[in-house]
């Protein structure tokens, strides 16, 4: 597992301790960034990146790299991306990490413009967490959703769906989140 783009391209990170750790392989996070980059343009130095079910910590480190402002990650057990985040000291500052439960954790003031979120495959976590991230999300917030590629996901009404991609076994909605929806 390494970075693929940025001002660390080609740093190793550590691969997670857990067999039911999962992380998004380098070419789905690659085509990804891709993606965000055609949406939001190549300058995210104003932009802000939840990591939902962070697991490695993988994607939040690719959008330190890819220079993000700030990133916080969140997850139940946050071991293996307090690994990977001590890999980069200099860059302690922009990454928050955040134990607790995606499905419970409370929101807090701050408001993210862009979301990744790969919760464990087919446990219907994504829906509820989605839900539960309705705080923390800026009006017209992208949201990246990976699921299994078979997995149903359904959209609470908040988002709107923007596009489905397959990447070997994920699928990933990509939406926008809108706060009239409310």
């Amino acid at each position: 597992m390494r970075i693929i783009g940025g001002k660390y391209r080609g740093k190793k990170l550590l691969s997670p301790q857990s067999a039911a750790v999962r992380p998004t392989s380098d070419k789905a996070r690659e085509a990804l960034f891709n993606i965000l980059r055609a949406r939001l343009g190549n300058d995210f130095s104003k932009l802000k990146l939840l990591d939902v079910f962070t697991g490695s910590g993988a994607f939040g480190m690719e959008a330190v790299s890819q220079g993000f402002a700030e990133v916080a990650m969140i997850d139940i057990d946050l071991s293996d991306a307090k690994k990977n985040v001590a890999l980069l000291p200099q860059e302690k500052n922009k990454i928050k990490l955040l134990q607790g439960d995606a499905c419970k954790i409370v929101s807090h003031d701050e408001k993210f413009d862009v979301m990744f979120m790969d919760a464990p495959y087919n446990k219907g976590l994504s829906e509820k967490a989605l839900v539960n991230m309705i705080g923390w999300l800026s009006d017209g917030a992208l949201c990246l959703i990976e699921v299994e590629k078979n997995e149903e996901c359904t959209l609470p009404e908040q988002y709107k769906l923007l596009d489905t991609r397959r990447y070997g076994l994920a699928k990933v909605i990509i939406a926008e989140f809108l706060c009239q929806n409310l």
